[in-house]
């Protein structure tokens, strides 16, 4: 597994019964998993002191209650801010086990620009929520190419990198239907040296686009595999999709990627540590291909 230990603004403290205690800079908050089958004693404070609870409803969906939360504030990870702020869906705009990902490729980008520090490293950014990803990409030395179904997720993400100190980095945001936009892209000839994709399991693009992962996953790579230059350095894929397991994201990148372009292919879950008893939470599948 995969695990973001980097973090010192973020922290799962504890889980139980369907929910994880979590700490997002000086704030407690209480949010469902589905990953928590476990019924451990709830001993630490934070699960009575916490600054907002979200309850998922029976029925479908849920609600927050606020307790002392800010509408908006903030947290870093090493040199990257984020804003944040509660979604009716319980999310708050970033996720933090993607972390590990960061490292990964920001390290790949790092490494190229050290061996040829003229070469500009195109990175297609698609499903790119609030930025997380284009931050450390372009953080790392690359230009990024960042897409998304939601214009208020684009300007979230420029806001997150003007936080960051890259409101100046090459970084070009599109909203758009990711699956239109590399099309257009295929028409137009442009390529890029990386590919970083995090689709969701449902979703709509801006004009009603259906997009239904276990239907669309596999054609939508093999799209994104015409977009890619003569010499990739990477692509990842991310899935929080119940029963796409690690083996069928390496088993997708094995035929589109890596038989065109060789190199390696590797996928595992994604996690974070749980600081008061040791366990590290699953978090989803990465599927990763580089050129080495």
């Amino acid at each position: 597994m995969w695990i973001a230990d980097g973090w010192k603004d973020y922290e799962v403290i504890d889980t139980s019964l369907g929910e994880k205690l979590e700490r997002w800079g000086k704030y407690i908050l209480i949010r469902p998993d589905p990953q928590v089958l476990w019924d451990t004693p709830k001993n630490h404070a934070g699960w009575k002191e916490r600054n907002a609870h979200y309850y998922r409803s029976s029925k479908g969906g849920g609600e927050w209650e606020f307790f002392d939360l800010p509408k908006q504030w903030q947290i870093k990870y090493k040199d990257l801010s984020f804003n944040l702020q509660p979604f009716s869906f319980k999310h708050t705009g970033l996720f933090p086990e993607q972390a590990a990902n960061w490292e990964w490729f920001g390290d790949i980008i790092r490494k190229q620009k050290q061996l040829n520090p003229e070469r500009e490293i195109k990175v297609l950014n698609l499903f790119a929520y609030t930025g997380g990803a284009t931050l450390a990409a372009a953080k790392a030395g690359a230009g990024v190419t960042h897409v998304d179904a939601s214009k208020g997720m684009v300007t979230w993400a420029k806001e997150n990198a003007a936080l960051s100190g890259l409101g100046a980095a090459p970084i070009r945001y599109i909203v758009d239907d990711c699956v239109k936009f590399v099309e257009r892209e295929i028409r137009r000839g442009n390529f890029y040296d990386a590919v970083i994709m995090d689709p969701p399991s449902y979703g709509r693009g801006p004009k009603g686009e259906i997009w239904k992962i276990e239907n669309n996953i596999h054609p939508f790579m093999k799209l994104c595999a015409r977009v890619l230059s003569k010499e990739p350095l990477f692509f990842l894929v991310n899935s929080y999709t119940t029963g796409l397991q690690p083996a069928v994201l390496a088993y997708l990148l094995g035929i589109e990627i890596k038989s065109e372009f060789g190199g390696t292919v590797i996928a595992d879950e994604v996690g974070l540590p749980v600081s008061s008893n040791k366990l590290v939470l699953p978090c989803g599948a990465s599927g990763r291909w580089c050129s080495r």
